[in-house]
């Protein structure tokens, strides 16, 4: 017995379930060839690179610490000798960064306000010494209590301080962030 086939199978053209077969699998090859090239893609964007180093001890933490000691001391002299003559202080709340000696006053100010004041470390600080701009920067965190002259209250206030270096060693930018609001000076 002879099949009858059709002009149209005669000119090359598959039945229609081959046709609907290699269809998917061209659409299943396909689909994984997105997928390979995109995670391929993604490895390669995320791959790890330095931009720098993170110490635990250094002589820059030293000197945040030795700028919050002088603060606690009232000592502005001590102060001077940390921070460049142009460096700028910037806090949470502030509009724009102020020159350093701008930044001393207010800081003083807190005992004007404030009897026991206290600024106690939290956990602790470390030094980022990006490659990038190779920028210096000190990061600690640190709570600030003081109690009111004027209620008696108790005030906490938890915060950290970026402190950025120049490469002499000084501070040449302070910038404090913390709910400030809580600390009324009237």
């Amino acid at each position: 017995m002879k099949v009858k086939t059709s002009d149209h199978y005669k000119n090359g053209a598959q039945p229609k379930s081959q046709t609907s077969r290699k269809s998917k699998h061209q659409i299943m090859k396909n689909y994984f060839a997105t997928i390979g090239l995109v995670l391929l893609a993604t490895a390669a964007f995320c791959q790890e690179q330095e931009n720098g180093t993170i110490y635990i001890k250094h002589p820059y933490i030293d000197i945040v610490q030795k700028s919050t000691a002088a603060y606690l001391a009232k000592d502005v002299a001590a102060l001077k000798m940390l921070y460049s003559d142009t460096a700028r202080f910037i806090s949470s709340g502030m509009p724009k960064s102020v020159p350093i000696a701008e930044g001393f006053k207010m800081w003083l100010s807190d005992f004007d306000f404030y009897d026991s004041v206290a600024q106690k470390q939290v956990g602790y600080p470390d030094y980022l010494h990006y490659k990038d701009e190779d920028a210096r920067v000190v990061q600690s965190w640190w709570t600030w209590s003081g109690k009111s002259k004027k209620t008696g209250e108790i005030v906490k206030i938890p915060m950290v301080i970026f402190d950025t270096f120049n490469k002499e060693g000084k501070i040449v930018r302070e910038t404090i962030y913390g709910d400030f609001s809580k600390m009324v000076k009237e």
